[in-house]
């Protein structure tokens, strides 16, 4: 991490001066990530800053973010490394004719055939970086498996070429949406960093930094129907980044108010699935309605 940021209190300011307004526990698993040079697994609902911390943080520490997005079926030849096996036979081709096996092998085998896939271009970039592995949960345990020489030594085994240890100490998250239980083989080589939905007060905070030109009045009223939202049964509750788009959009609205014709006719900028339209209009939008309708405007019992 940057020099400058020496302590948590460094880390948290670093990463509110980039516009992420991380708690204690964030900035403080950030801060003793880098000096203590651990990965960390980051796990939590979807749509809670788990991919955004990394970006934040090599905002924050002007390094270059590595990402590496995992998927099902993810491979070796896709996150570590894979040999330019065209350019390969073209170098065999060229070979003068009763060139010996052994000086083809050792000529080919060099790192102008290798092409770096994110893993290996974080460990062997010589500047330090931010390597962000993101939703870990989606690939199997033998690819967890794989991970497991970067994330106690920062160093990738070669067959052909041998080992290569990082040159510079990238700092690495692991994020997880919690949708299968990760190996213990993994979670002992990390620090462990839950983030859930902010509390309202801190969601609010998020809002005004990320949208200034807000009312005080529509943002605290904003971050008290998205956690009713959040509330409900729902197939995707908000995110915090649906929250600021919402917040976004009433004030190009020039929206003074959230009454239940705004929410209705807004709703769909935090609420994404035809079901899920219907169960949030119907609960949330009789609240709001019987809000309007007790003395004084306050929101009815």
């Amino acid at each position: 991490m940057a020099a400058e940021l020496a302590s948590a209190q460094d880390v948290a300011q670093g990463l509110r001066d980039v516009g992420y307004l991380a708690d204690d526990a964030t900035a403080l698993v950030a801060y003793l990530a880098a000096q203590l040079g651990k990965p960390i697994l980051v796990e939590g609902p979807a749509g809670v800053g788990k991919t955004q911390l990394a970006k934040s943080l090599a905002q924050a520490t002007g390094r270059t973010l590595v990402r590496l997005q995992c998927y099902e079926g993810l491979d070796e030849a896709k996150a570590l490394y894979e040999w330019n096996y065209r350019k390969q036979l073209l170098r065999i081709q060229a070979e003068a004719d009763g060139t010996g096996w052994d000086d083809v092998q050792d000529d080919i085998f060099g790192p102008e055939f290798l092409l770096e896939r994110p893993l290996l271009r974080a460990i062997a970039s010589p500047e330090p970086v931010v390597l962000l592995i993101d939703e870990i949960d989606k690939t199997d345990q033998e690819f967890e498996a794989m991970l497991l020489e970067l994330l106690s030594d920062f160093q990738i085994t070669i067959p052909e070429m041998g080992r290569i240890e990082a040159s510079s100490m990238p700092l690495v998250l692991l994020t997880s949406n919690n949708s299968r239980e990760l190996t213990e083989a993994l979670k002992r080589r990390c620090l462990y960093l839950w983030l859930d939905y902010p509390e309202l007060e801190h969601e609010l905070a998020i809002v005004r930094l990320q949208v200034p030109g807000l009312g005080e009045q529509v943002a605290r009223r904003l971050v008290e129907v998205v956690a009713m939202v959040r509330e409900l049964d729902l197939k995707k509750p908000p995110s915090i980044a649906e929250s600021i788009d919402w917040a976004r959009a009433l004030l190009l609205l020039g929206v003074q108010d959230i009454d239940e014709q705004i929410f209705r006719e807004t709703m769909s900028v935090i609420v994404k699935h035809r079901t899920d339209l219907d169960l949030v209009a119907e609960r949330v939008g009789v609240k709001l309605s019987s809000a309007q309708e007790a003395p004084g405007g306050a929101p009815a019992a």
